[in-house]
């Protein structure tokens, strides 16, 4: 039956469509028992659709939705393995927390409640709030709450949509420690969808990206930070500093590539466009900002490009600066605060260089300001 089915769960070629619009176009994927992943997107790019449809609140216009050996795509919400928490909590304010809790057991007909719910009480860290309001509690702790009632129902899947969204910072923060800290202990699967790079590089085994109702790219954190396979990628998971370069030598481990009259090299598994064309990106901290008058001490192998620094801002544990190359472009450096350089001041001359193995290469045909929010965008484009 649906409501003991477990195992991985598998996305066939799942498509949802509102009128002529593809919310969600031809998903396959497959995410495995016990894992922790995240759905991660911005706004519009089929994220939640697709949570609803996993919990049964949408249909698939086609494809088809398999937990274990179990097909469950027409399954009623009700009669899946599957249990959802909101970003809105939903807890009934007129009940205590402890029957709050309770409240999947009674109605599934269990009369000796007490051990279940003391022992997700427990696992949320909230043991001794049973008798207290919703009302009387902070939004990490209703937040608590609502996983302690999903989860004491047993289900195969847990779903997460957008859970920590009216939290502030420092409760954010925590909670995805406390989510990641539960989903270890239960061993459940836990599926979270988020908008927040944070929160999915913080607590999730592995990250799909996905924009327009399709995935851009799925791994882990690490292997979607550091290897980025497209524009929109690089500039959605963090921020990367891209230019147009020209192909010179693809041999060898190595991919030689032109950028404004300067040779770089990227590592062959790290290019992802067979163009002559492409857009070479680094990450802001992997590059090092060297005075014009340092250059010869510069290592050899490394990549590197000049500019003047337009604009420096202290952070504390960084310094951003910005710096505009010979062509126009502009290119973020952060550097940690160890040993600060009173010559890098906005005017001053600077080489920018960078190990080969930080360098990626991408699609020239996508933009390069693909994936980069438009709130992110005025910010950067003010410093």
């Amino acid at each position: 039956m649906a409501d003991t089915a477990s195992g991985d769960l598998r996305l066939v070629r799942l498509t949802k469509r509102f009128g002529d619009h593809a919310a969600v176009d031809d998903l396959s994927l497959t995410i495995p028992q016990g894992s922790f992943f995240a759905l991660l997107g911005p706004s519009g790019c089929g994220k939640t659709t697709t949570l609803r449809m996993v919990a049964g609140l949408e249909q698939p216009t086609q494809g088809a939705i398999h937990l274990g050996d179990t097909d469950i795509t027409g399954t009623k919400p009700y009669k899946r393995p599957v249990n959802t928490v909101f970003q809105s909590y939903a807890l009934f304010p007129h009940l205590d927390i402890y029957e709050n809790v309770a409240f999947g057991l009674r109605r599934r007909g269990v009369k000796n409640v007490d051990e279940q719910v003391a022992a997700m009480l427990d696992l949320v860290e909230l043991a001794g709030f049973d008798k207290r309001k919703p009302n009387q509690l902070s939004g990490g702790q209703q937040q608590r709450v609502a996983v302690a009632r999903a989860l004491i129902n047993h289900p195969s899947l847990l779903l997460l949509d957008e859970p920590l969204g009216a939290l502030d910072l420092k409760l954010r923060r925590q909670m995805q420690l406390e989510l990641k800290r539960i989903q270890t202990e239960v061993g459940i699967t836990f599926v979270h969808v988020t908008h927040d790079q944070e929160e999915a590089m913080t607590m999730a085994d592995t990250v799909a990206v996905m924009n327009e109702g399709r995935i851009e790219q799925l791994g882990s954190p690490v292997e979607l930070y550091e290897n980025p396979m497209t524009a929109f990628v690089a500039n959605f998971l963090g921020q990367s500093n891209m230019v147009d370069g020209s192909v010179v030598d693809r041999a060898g481990d190595h991919v030689v590539i032109d950028v404004a009259g300067q040779r770089m090299a990227v590592p062959s598994h790290r290019v992802h466009s067979e163009s002559s064309t492409v857009h070479v990106g680094v990450r802001p901290e992997k590059v090092t900002i060297t005075p014009a008058q340092d250059a010869p001490a510069v290592p050899e192998q490394h990549n590197r490009l000049t500019g003047v620094i337009d604009d420096a801002s202290f952070m504390g544990v960084s310094t951003e600066y910005t710096v505009r190359l010979a062509g126009g472009a502009r290119f973020g450096v952060f550097a940690q605060n160890m040993h600060r350089d009173s010559r890098l001041v906005p005017a001053a001359d600077v080489v920018l260089h960078w190990a080969p193995e930080h360098t990626f290469a991408l699609d020239p045909a996508e933009p390069l300001d693909a994936g980069i929010e438009p709130d992110a965008a005025i910010g950067r484009a003010m410093r």
